[in-house]
């Protein structure tokens, strides 16, 4: 329940001001949510990269790379990860790909 998430026990541990109190379960709805879009995200982004890795043959890991690196760019520019990660990401990749003959 939704309920039981907002009401920490550290939350009444000591007597807070109702407008305290509210920007508290505000905040803690805010990053609920937050993390379940950053999970998806994230799922996506891996399905992607799992696509090319199991590519059997070059035409088809190309067309994979060339999807997994869009979803790549779309989660750092999300701020799910960080810019150099998705880098290392699309560089390793790229290699894996340029690699099989």
């Amino acid at each position: 329940c939704l309920d039981e998430q907002l009401t920490p026990t550290w939350l009444d541990r000591r007597r807070r001001s109702f407008a305290e109190a509210q920007i508290i379960k505000e905040t803690i709805k805010q990053s609920l949510v937050r993390r379940d879009r950053n999970r998806a995200v994230m799922s996506t982004m891996r399905t992607a990269v799992k696509a090319v890795r199991q590519a059997a043959d070059k035409d088809s890991a190309s067309a994979a790379l060339a999807t997994a690196i869009g979803t790549i760019d779309h989660t750092a520019q999300k701020g799910v990860i960080h810019p150099n990660k998705a880098a290392r990401y699309k560089s390793r990749l790229t290699r894996q790909v340029q690699a099989l003959s």
